[in-house]
């Protein structure tokens, strides 16, 4: 089996990208790929205002046309050219990329965008050996909740926004699903709503969205109140939410309260132990009070059984779902 091409070169994430002759940009969120080149255009940018941009598309590259871009100008602006489709990238795109990254031009940044897999191979194992002063910016996909609240706050701290902590929950729980939607609706939020972003803000921008969440769903049967969770169960799933991903919160929201039944350490100790956000910590200790041990055991095992019915093991999951609900409010009864 071939060796694996050492690494030897700085590694950034996309929040904390910076300028270097090569940067070269990989991983799964495209998104956040963007967010980091952006960054870096900026931060060259706020150095000299003269800054031309250039893209070239790997994919159709024309010979030349790199060196044309990268050719010291006439007046000596700064030059910042973003290479997109990297791994798609022609065989001429490949041998003249290897040429310049063995001499890169000292006023000229390219940032090379690679969405995996193995075309340009060579180039990224070049780069990473440490040929002409790369770095790496490494957007991994946001999985977590704790992923997205974190990136959510970065995007308002970056923006120079105040939102409130309940208000950033609400707005990652409502868009919980997909990172770029979550990238969206900040930015939404960012350019139209005026002063403190608050819960209210939230409701009357995402109402609907926020209110048919299955972790609405989820709050209101671990607190008790069946009703107000049928309710929203029954107009999340009129409104196209599927089942599958609901019973999973109720799962992992269980689970969770499970591990800290009993447990007297901070919400700091316990959040790298347990890979959730010190917030869902304090959360879910709310959550269980009331709570037994026994009933914890029997809700969580209700939910598994919902999990097989959703997935095709009951003529009903509909049925099979508001029963689980049923079940767990009744444990959740103060």
């Amino acid at each position: 089996m071939a060796a694996k091409a050492k690494n030897s070169i700085p590694q950034f994430t996309w929040s904390t990208a910076e300028p270097a002759p090569l940067v070269l940009v990989t991983g799964a969120e495209s998104f956040l790929a963007d967010r980091a080149t952006q960054r870096i255009r900026e931060s060259l940018r706020a150095v000299d205002a003269s800054l031309e941009v250039s893209d070239i598309d790997a994919s159709s590259y024309t010979p030349g046309q790199l060196l044309t871009l990268a050719s010291p100008s006439l007046f000596g602006e700064p030059r910042l050219i973003r290479v997109s489709d990297v791994e798609k990238c022609n065989d001429e795109f490949l041998l003249e990329m290897l040429d310049y990254v063995a001499s890169p031009d000292r006023d000229t940044t390219v940032v090379l965008r690679h969405n995996g897999g193995v075309r340009g191979k060579k180039l990224l194992d070049t780069l990473r050996a440490g040929t002409g002063g790369a770095v790496e910016v490494v957007c991994a996909e946001l999985k977590s909740d704790n992923d997205k609240y974190d990136f959510a706050a970065q995007e308002f701290r970056h923006a120079g926004r105040n939102i409130s902590s309940s208000a950033l929950r609400s707005l990652v729980q409502a868009f919980s699903g997909s990172g770029s939607e979550l990238a969206n609706a900040c930015q939404q939020l960012i350019a139209d709503a005026q002063g403190e972003i608050t819960d209210r803000t939230v409701e009357d921008y995402y109402g609907g969205r926020v209110e048919a969440t299955a972790f609405k769903v989820v709050d209101n049967a671990v607190a008790g109140r069946l009703g107000d969770s049928l309710v929203i169960l029954r107009h999340a799933l009129q409104t196209g939410a599927d089942p599958v991903p609901i019973v999973a919160t109720f799962a992992a929201k269980l689970r969770l309260m499970a591990k800290l039944f009993g447990e007297r350490r901070s919400a700091g100790e316990l959040a790298g132990a347990l890979g959730a956000a010190p917030w869902q910590i304090d959360r879910a200790r709310k959550d269980l009070q009331g709570w037994t041990e026994t009933g914890l055991g029997n809700a969580i095992e209700v939910i598994a059984e919902t999990d097989a019915n959703v997935k095709g093991a009951s003529r009903d999951p509909i049925y099979s779902l508001e029963r689980m609900v049923n079940v767990v409010a009744r444990y959740g009864r103060r």
